[in-house]
Parts: structure tokens; sequence; C-alpha cells
């Protein structure tokens, strides 16, 4: 008997079918069964899903007589079905990678929960979505096992057939089927979560829900979606049947209400010559079935449930539309405000700007105003250590605020104290640029100092990467740059680079990369002491794996490494940590199963630790494919791998000033089976490793000597002379007084 049987019916989905059954069957958890019900497709489904069970034995096909509908197919499979668990998969839909293998897991340690929820993401004909509007509640569940009852946040959960795997005997002994018509999943979800005792989940995306351009039936318009009322009747049939489950009524009643709204709002669904029938009927469905005391919601859908009972469809409708008037009057109110305020700033900014420069103020940002970190953070530490005259503010959007370090002096961007800040700095010091709007004084001083060494193309470069380049304009990147007065550079390399895919007005500075100072001169008591914050065991050997984002695919996350796989490859005695690229951080790649396996102890997701560099220390080899954090972490002399299998992709799609497999810090891996073999084999430290990363370090570290946010003070900031300092063998044009003497741009 398997653990699961996927459930799959199958009706004119012959252009998605192979994508569908691909997905479950290459699942690195064997033990399941496919049950394909041909639910009488007109098109090629029947051929294709024949073909697949000849060459696949866990597949098997059943071929309707005549065209039953979605709901009464899934019944139809169901009654073959051999499983522990059940599992229902549209046809049109596909799994992710590793789910099959995460829901196992998930229900062993779940000790066999009755139901098991999984997150989803939307995919449209144009691209990914977002996060699913469940996926903060799957991730406060964490491992806890819950009733309903105890927990009726959940009710809020996807209301939908294929984001769960129930146990079979559970739902044999409820008798829960599918009634034909649209909108089935509802009773049967509903009916499922009130009777379950143990409801587990599993924050991580298992399914692709396909977006059809066309094709969908829930975004038909017609009086099909009239199904909704026969669907919420039989629910609350059974449900006034079972006096030990009124506790119930009252949440299971605002659902319907919710999903009811929901659809008369949409014009995919209901016609404007249907609502008022639609209207109609649900009146008399909160006739009959509203629970005595029912209290609505608070907000805009509360409101209209309170008015249901008693208002007629045409003061539905216009309270609809005052509503909407509301919102686009509110809107323009908004846009006017904002318009003022932007008024209001601009006449601040110009006369803050009249005032004289403050040669003790410094203005640091990093990363897009994300908070205080990278090379600006290890120059302002070092400024407060040996400058204290020197008076520190940094830029921190409203949403990054929390994470400010006490004692940090900083302001938001657009406000008052914002544009006094930026308008009387003497000198800005960021990692990227400031944006167009502000305006660079007469003797202000910009410090560009990067994100570390660049591997792939930049700036001017990418005018022939247009996929690489897609969403922001070059000539506005080079004209913000062309403010830039002094360029940080780690290594000659960088120098070239910088000069040519930026070709502004700049001073170059071999001054090393600030924040790396850390890396060359932290005692081992730190990294010890990362490990003990992140709970990794002291003796363990961790494994950094920090992969960066795809050109060549919309979004920029694919999954190079099965990364269950390779924590179990490692074995005992090594912990795997996980950083993401920035840029992925609050995107999908997290819930596609990072999340779940940081949450079962399989893994670190390290990805919102806000100093990397703590990162490196604790680490005692980094996988990495392309991500610059390679030339950062050479200056520790400790093994790096490049897993490079879709080189030839990255380089195509974003360009790259080198050959990284060819001149690599260390061992390269074109495939996942040379990665764990590099491992098994301890391949990954060797001699020729270590070779390797000693050419790589004298021609990558050139100019890290741990004292590089002391040479950028000291010469930049304080005006102090670079004589008998090896380390910066470019020097500042000064003038006489001693005073940068560097090209002025507006």
């Amino acid at each position: 008997m398997p653990r699961f049987s996927i459930i799959v019916p199958v009706f004119k989905v012959q252009g998605y079918l192979r994508e569908c059954l691909d997905s479950v069957l290459t699942q690195s958890y064997p033990d399941f069964e496919v049950v394909a019900v041909d639910d009488r497709s007109p098109d090629g489904c029947g051929a294709i899903l024949d073909e697949y069970a000849e060459r696949d034995q866990r597949v098997r096909v059943l071929h309707l007589a005549e065209n039953i509908g979605l709901g009464r197919a899934r019944n139809a499979g169901l009654e073959q079905a051999r499983g522990d668990y059940v599992l229902f998969l549209d046809s049109d839909d596909f799994y992710t990678p590793g789910l099959l293998a995460a829901v196992a897991d998930r229900l062993k340690s779940a000790e066999d929960p009755d139901i098991l929820v999984f997150d989803h993401v939307r995919t449209h004909w144009w691209g990914r979505g977002g996060p699913s509007d469940a996926s903060a509640l799957l991730a406060a569940a964490g491992q806890d096992v819950f009733s309903l009852r105890e927990s009726p946040q959940y009710v809020h959960l996807f209301l939908v057939a294929w984001n769960k795997a129930y146990r079979r005997d559970f739902f044999q002994k409820h008798g829960l089927r599918y009634a034909p018509g649209l909108y089935e999943d509802a009773p049967v979800t509903y009916r499922s979560i009130v009777l379950a005792e143990r409801i587990a989940c599993l924050n991580r995306i298992g399914v692709e829900y396909r977006q059809r351009r066309q094709g969908a039936i829930t975004k038909t318009p017609g009086r099909r979606h009239f199904d909704i009322f026969p669907q919420y009747e039989g629910l609350f049939a059974f449900l006034e049947e079972r006096e030990d489950l009124a506790w119930a009524r009252p949440l299971l009643f605002e659902r319907a209400l919710d999903h009811m709204l929901y659809v008369i709002a949409r014009e995919d669904r209901v016609t404007p010559s249907d609502r008022a029938a639609f209207h109609r009927e649900m009146r008399a469905f909160h006739r009959r079935h509203c629970p005595e005391g029912f209290t609505p919601p608070q907000g805009p859908r509360g409101t209209e449930m309170r008015l249901l009972a008693s208002t007629p469809y045409a003061s539905y409708a216009a309270l609809r539309g005052a509503r909407g008037v509301r919102r686009v009057a509110g809107a323009g109110k908004r846009r006017v405000a904002a318009k003022v305020s932007a008024s209001t700033q601009g006449a601040w900014y110009a006369a803050q700007s009249r005032l004289p420069l403050d040669p003790h103020l410094v203005v640091y940002s990093s990363t897009h105003h994300a908070g205080v970190s990278g090379d600006p953070a290890a120059i302002h530490a070092k400024a407060r250590e040996i400058a204290p005259q020197l008076r520190g503010v940094w830029v921190v959007r409203e949403e990054s605020v929390a994470d400010v370090p006490p004692g940090i002096d900083f302001v938001t961007p657009g406000s008052r104290r914002y544009h006094a800040v930026v308008a009387r700095a003497t000198y800005w010091v960021n990692n990227v640029n400031w944006p167009g709007s502000l305006v660079k004084r007469p003797g202000q001083v910009h410090v560009q100092t990067h994100q570390g060494t660049p591997l792939k193309y930049m700036g001017a470069d990418l005018l022939g990467k247009p996929g690489a380049r897609h969403g922001f304009s070059v000539p506005k990147m080079l004209h913000r740059a062309d403010r830039w007065d002094l360029s940080l550079v780690a290594n000659r390399h960088s120098e070239l680079v910088w000069e040519r895919a930026y070709p502004c007005h700049f001073t170059s500075l071999r001054t090393g990369s600030p924040r790396n100072d850390v890396l060359v001169d932290a005692p081992a008591e730190r990294g010890a002491a990362v490990r003990v914050r992140l709970g990794i065991p002291a003796d363990d050997t961790v494994v950094l794996y920090a992969p960066t984002r795809r050109e060549y695919r919309r979004g920029g996350h694919v999954d190079r490494i099965d990364l269950a796989r390779f924590a179990a490859d490692l074995g005992a005695g090594h912990t795997l940590v996980v950083r993401l690229h920035p840029s992925l951080a609050s995107g999908t790649a997290r819930g596609m199963g990072l999340a779940d396996l940081h949450g079962r102890g399989v893994l670190v997701d390290a990805t919102d630790e806000p100093h990397v560099e703590e990162l490196m220390l604790a680490s005692d080899v980094l996988v990495t494919d392309y991500s610059a954090l390679m030339f950062d972490y050479a200056n520790l002399d400790r093994p790096i791998v490049v897993h490079a299998d879709d080189w030839g992709a990255y380089a195509a799609s974003r360009g790259a000033y080198f050959d990284i497999t060819a001149e690599a810090p260390g061992h390269v891996s074109r495939s996942y089976r040379e990665l764990a073999w590099l491992f098994a084999s301890g391949t990954w430290r060797d001699e020729e490793s270590t070779g390797l990363r000693a050419a790589f370090r004298k021609r990558f570290c050139e100019f890290d000597d741990g004292r590089a946010a002391e040479r950028v003070v000291r010469q930049v900031l304080l005006g102090e002379s670079a004589d008998g300092d090896e380390g910066a063998a470019a020097s500042i044009p000064r003038a006489a007084d001693g005073s940068a003497r560097l090209p002025q741009y507006s």
C-alpha cells in the first residue's frame, strides 16, 4: 500500500497535462500512486494518460464513460485510491520539486494528523506571483498540531482541495465526497476542517496554481456561479444535524457570506444582468442560516454583511458604487496631499541647501536604505571610534527602522530632517546610487563603496544585455553616478571594471573593502559566538550556501540544488546554512522549501541575518554559484566550492568579466552529483583547492589588509595624508588647505 494516492481529474488540458504528471513522477519521494481520472476529455488527454501509465507502473488511469465534472471525477478517483493519504491535484497545475518528501516528513513529525495543509503560488501566464495570503498563517503554525475549534483563524486557509493531504481513513470515516457543480471545494473543505481533531501545516509552496489566460471555468461569467448556493446549503444542512458542531456555525456562516460577496463583486463571474437575482439568493441564505447572535467582522465586508438582511439590491449596488466613489475621491485627496507635501519638502530642502555645509556631518546609506550594513556600516563604526567629532546619520526606510542598532542616529526618506541632513552633509557614503532628486552641492563629497568585486556585468556594460537591465535605465543610472567623487576598490580588477562600467568623473581609491576588515582581523571567538546564536553545534562543519539571482528567470529565483538532499548527503556533523540573495528574501523563494526545512531543523535559513560577514566567520566552507560573496570570503582563506551547473545560461543572460569556472577560487561542480562527491570524498579541502584559493586571493584580495575602514576615515573624512600607507596606491587630489579638490556635478 503506497503512502500517498494522488488523484488527478483530467478534462481538456492536453497542453498542460505532461507538465502536471512530470512534476509528480519526478518527485524525490517515490512511495505514491497516481490515480488519473479521464473525465471523458474530448482532446488528446486520454492518450497521454495511457502513455504515462504504460511507462510508469505508479500511474493508473480510469477512463469514465461520460463527463461527470470535476467534483465527481475526484470521487471516482477516491474509490480507486489505496494510499494512507489522499492528495488532489488539478491537471493544469503542478507540484514543486521536493514537495512529497516534505509532506512525508511533516506527517511523520506530526504523527499522522487528519489533515496537512501546505502553501501554493499563483503562476500567471506572464509569470509567477508573490506569496499567498495563507503564507503567514502557515508560518505561524510552525510544528504545532491543532483543531479548528482551538485555532479558529485557520478557517481562512485557502479554500481548495489541492493544498491538503487527507488521511484516507479520516476521509472515508466521515463520508466526505464532492458535489457536482462549481465551488465544490467549499463544503468538503469546511466539513473536513471542523471534523478534524488534528490539523498540521507545512510552510512550503507545494503547488504552482496556474492562472490560465482563458478557459478557467471559475472565470467564465454565467449562471453556473449560482452553484455556490446549493453547495453551502448542503454544508449548513450537515451542520444543523450536528449539535456538537454548533460552535462552528457562526465561523462558517461568516466565511460563506464572504465567499458569496466576493463572487457577486467579480465581473468575470456574475454578469450585471444576474446580480439582482444573485443578491436575492444571498439574502435568502442569510435569512435561513444566520446563527443567533452572529456578529459580522469589522471593516467594509462586515458592513456589507450587516446590511444584507434588510437592504435590497438597489441599495446594495448604490452602496458599492458610493464606496467606489469614496475610494477614488480618497485616492485623489491623497494624491493632492502628496503633491502639497512634496512641494513643501522641496521648499524646505531648497532653504536648507542655502545654509553652509556642516564639515562634521556624514550621511550614510546601504542597499537602497535597507539598514545599517556593508561597507558604509564599517566606515561609520570606525569613524565613531577614531573620529568622534564626526556626526554620522543613516538614511533608513520606514520598514527597516526596527532593525537599526541602538545608538545609531537615522532619518527616514522624505522626512523633514532627511532633507536637512542630505542638504548640509559634507560627506555622502553609499554602496549604491542616491536618488536622482537630490542635488549635489559644491563642496559635498560622494563616496561610492560598491557592493563587492564584480563578476557579472554592471553599469554601461549592461547596455548589451537587455534582459539583465530590464526595469531600469542605464543612462539615468550613469547620470546619478556622475556625482561620485571617490570609488573604493579592493583590487585592480575592480578598479578597471568600475572605470569601464561607469564612465564618469571619479577617483579610484585602492583602500580595500571596509566590510572585509572583520574577515582579516576577527578573532576565532567571534565566529563561535555566531554559531551559538544560530544554534549550530560547536564541532559541526558549517557549509554556507549562498546562491545569487538569475536574470534568465522572471523573479530571479532558480532552485539549482535540492536543499533537503544536500543537507542529508552532507551527513551527521555538518550544518547547512543558506543565505539567499537579498533581492529574493521577500518573494516566493523561501516558500519553495527553505522556510519549511529551517522550521524542521534540517538546515539554517540565514537570509535575514543583517551582517553576512558574521555568517562567513561562522562557516568552514562556502558553496556558491556566481555570488560576489566569494571574493570577500577568500579573505578568510577557507575552502570555496563553485557550483556552476548553469554557467553558460548565466553568462549569456547577465554577462561576466571573466570565466569563473576557469579561474575559480576552489573546485568547480557542474552537476549535483559532482557537488555531493566533492564533500563525500573530502576533495573540497584538498591540496589542489588550497592552491586555487591562494591564486584567487592574490588577485582579488590585493588591498584587503584589515585597515580599509580606518584608511577611508583618515584620508577621506579627516583629510590626513596617505604617505607611508602602502595599501592606498591612489591619492585624493587636495587643495593647499588640505581639503579634497574634487570635480563637482549637479
